[in-house]
C-alpha cells in the first residue's frame, strides 16, 4: 500500500508490520521495569495528492530554511559571536525562541542583564560559538552538559537547544539511531505521571490529542535507546535546561525544520561534557559549563579538575603547546560556555630545538614540555 509518510514522502508499507510511522500515527510512551519504552500505534489512509504536494513543499521550504542555518567548521570550530540590541518587551525566554538559544546559555552570556527584563536598546550577546564535543562528527550528537544538539552534515554543522531530564530522571548517555519520525503524535501518560499528577490533585487524561496542549508538540523523533524521543514542547521555557523526564524538548520551530533534515538511521550519540577543547589551526580553545545560573564553590572545583585532566592530556598529546594562564582561568571562572583562545601550538623546524629549551640551557636537563599551573 502507499501512503502518506510523517515527512510527506510516499512509501510503501504493510499496514501492520510498516516501518515508516504516517501522520496518522500516535505514540503510546509507558513505564515497564524502571524504563520509559513506546510504542507506535501505525495505521495507513489513502490520501488526496494535493496533500502530498502540499506536504512536500512544506518539507522542501522547511529543509531550505534549515540549510541556511549550517555553520562551516574550522578546525574544531564552528560559528561566532553576535551582539543584538534589546526592545523593551523582550526577556530571554522570548530572544531565546526567536533566536534558537537555550535560556541558561542566554543568561551565562549575558551575567549583567536582567533576563525578565533587558530593557530598551540593551546589548544581548547571542552565544553562536561552539568547540565541538570529543565525538564522531556524523549524524546527531547530544551534549547534556551545554543543553545543545549538534548534527553533522557534509556541509558543517546545525545547533539547537535542547532540554534534557532532570536529575531525579536523568537522560542517557548513549550511542543510538533514529528509528522513526512522528507527525502529529498524540501522548499517552505513563502509569508514574498519572499517579503523580492525581496525588497533586491535578487531573490528566490518559491520552492527550495533538494539538497545543500535547507535551510532545508538533513532532517527535524516536530513537532505538527504548523509551526515549527527540520531540517538540508545549512548554518554550524549559528548552535549555535540565526539565525533562529524560527526552530532548526542542522548540516547536526548531523540530519542524529539523525533523526534515535528519534521515531514519542517523546515528545519536549522547555525551556529557561540560569542559570542550579544540583546535582551530594552531590556535587551542576552551569552552566551560556549568550546569546552573548559580556557580557553587562545589561546582567551580569541580570543573577546575575536569579541565586540569584534559590540559594535561593535551599536554602529552601536544607537548608543543604554550598555553595562557589568564585565559584559563577566566573561562574556568565564568564558566559561562563561551569559547576562548588559551594557547597556541608552536610551529617550527623538527630538528631546531624550541627557543624555551635554549634558554634553560642545555645543561638544565629539563625536557622541553610544558609546564602546566595547577
Amino acid at each position: 500500500m502507499l501512503a502518506v509518510t510523517s515527512l510527506g514522502m510516499l512509501a510503501a508499507y504493510e499496514p501492520d508490520t510498516g516501518s515508516d510511522v504516517h501522520r496518522t500515527g500516535r505514540i503510546k510512551l509507558m513505564e515497564r521495569d524502571g524504563m520509559w519504552c513506546n510504542q507506535a500505534r501505525r495505521g495507513g489512509r489513502m490520501v488526496l495528492l494535493a496533500l502530498l504536494a502540499s506536504m512536500m513543499t512544506m518539507g522542501v521550504r522547511a529543509a531550505t530554511k534549515d540549510a541556511e542555518r549550517v555553520l562551516p567548521l574550522s578546525g574544531d570550530l564552528a560559528g561566532s559571536l553576535t551582539v543584538i540590541t534589546s526592545r523593551y518587551e523582550d526577556t530571554f525566554a522570548a530572544l531565546g525562541a526567536t533566536h534558537s538559544l537555550g535560556y541558561l546559555e542566554l543568561v551565562k552570556a549575558n551575567p549583567d542583564v536582567d533576563p525578565w527584563l533587558p530593557g530598551e536598546g540593551t546589548a544581548i550577546t547571542l552565544p553562536r560559538h561552539y568547540v565541538m564535543p570529543e565525538a564522531r562528527r556524523s549524524g546527531i550528537v547530544i551534549n547534556l552538559a551545554e543543553y545543545r544538539l549538534y548534527y553533522f552534515t557534509d556541509k558543517g554543522v546545525l545547533v539547537y537547544p535542547v532540554g534534557v531530564g532532570t536529575a531525579d530522571n536523568p537522560s542517557p548517555l548513549t550511542d543510538a539511531q533514529v528509528t522513526m519520525k512522528l507527525e502529529s503524535p498524540a501522548w499517552y501518560p505513563p502509569e508514574s505521571i498519572l499517579a503523580q499528577a492525581k496525588k497533586d490533585g491535578e487531573y490528566l487524561p490518559r491520552m492527550i490529542p495533538p494539538g497545543p496542549g500535547n507535551p510532545l508538540g508538533p513532532y517527535a523523533i524516536m530513537l532505538s535507546e527504548p523509551g526515549y524521543l527527540i520531540h517538540g514542547t508545549n512548554k518554550q521555557f524549559g528548552v535549555g535546561t535540565q526539565v525533562s523526564h529524560g527526552c530532548f524538548r526542542m522548540y516547536n520551530e526548531d523540530i519542524s525544520r529539523f525533523v526534515y533534515e535528519v534521515d531514519r538511521g542517523a546515528t545519536v550519540q549522547v555525551v556529557d561534557q561540560p569542559v570542550k577543547i579544540g583546535m582551530k589551526g594552531h590556535e587551542v580553545w576552551l569552552e566551560v559549563h556549568r550546569a546552573a545560573e548559580q556557580y557553587t564553590d562545589a561546582d567551580r572545583e569541580a570543573l577546575w579538575e575536569a579541565v586540569t585532566a584534559r590540559l594535561d592530556t593535551l599536554r602529552q598529546e601536544m607537548p608543543d603547546v604554550e598555553l595562557q594562564r589568564g585565559a584559563i582561568e577566566s573561562a574556568v571562572e565564568q564558566a559561562d560556555g563561551i569559547p576562548r583562545m588559551i594557547g597556541e601550538r608552536l610551529a617550527r623546524v623538527a630538528a631546531e630545538p624550541s627557543a624555551r629549551a635554549r634558554s634553560r640551557g642545555a645543561d638544565s636537563g629539563a625536557s622541553d614540555t610544558l609546564k602546566l599551573w595547577f
